[in-house]
């Protein structure tokens, strides 16, 4: 039965870290889910899920809390952002949030890119397509984020059964 209650528990948690990352006004994420894992795994005695597994997750949230802060930049690093561009993106992703909730994840650090090369002196095209860079380095951390979310909750099932 305890089993059963810390399974459950544990897979709303990583429910709600995909929602977190999705919905990123909702705090969590990754290490909500990591969160969840170590419930089973240490409510269960770590028969079910090992303490190896359970500090290897452990470093890979680690990882990509470190990553997410710095995707978008190195989006934007990749298409040549300047300090401009740069402060743009953090700036976007800051207000834009606040602005326009989900649609700021994306939209904040594109614009606020965009915006900080036109200021830098860029052409707006060129200063555009910087901006996409960010863009593209947000998507792709959101969706690295969502695979380990999905691993975990994969592991958690395997271990269940």
């Amino acid at each position: 039965m305890l089993t059963i209650v810390l399974a459950v528990i544990s897979v709303l948690l990583m429910l709600f870290a995909i929602a977190s990352i999705i919905l990123p006004l909702l705090p969590g994420g990754v290490p909500v889910a990591w969160l969840g894992l170590f419930i089973f795994a240490i409510g269960t005695g770590f028969d079910r899920i090992s303490v190896v597994t359970v500090i290897v997750f452990f470093v890979l949230t680690l990882l990509i809390l470190v990553l997410n802060f710095f995707i978008p930049m190195i989006g934007a690093g990749k298409f040549k952002a300047g300090r401009w561009g740069l402060w743009g993106a953090m700036l976007g992703s800051f207000f834009g949030v606040f602005l326009w909730g989900f649609w700021g994840i994306l939209l904040g650090p594109f614009f606020g890119t965009t915006i900080g090369e036109i200021i830098g002196g860029r052409q707006p095209w060129p200063s555009l397509k910087i901006g996409l860079g960010t863009l593209v380095g947000i998507i792709v951390g959101g969706i690295i984020n969502i695979v380990l979310v999905l691993v975990m909750l994969v592991v958690l099932i395997v271990s269940w059964f």
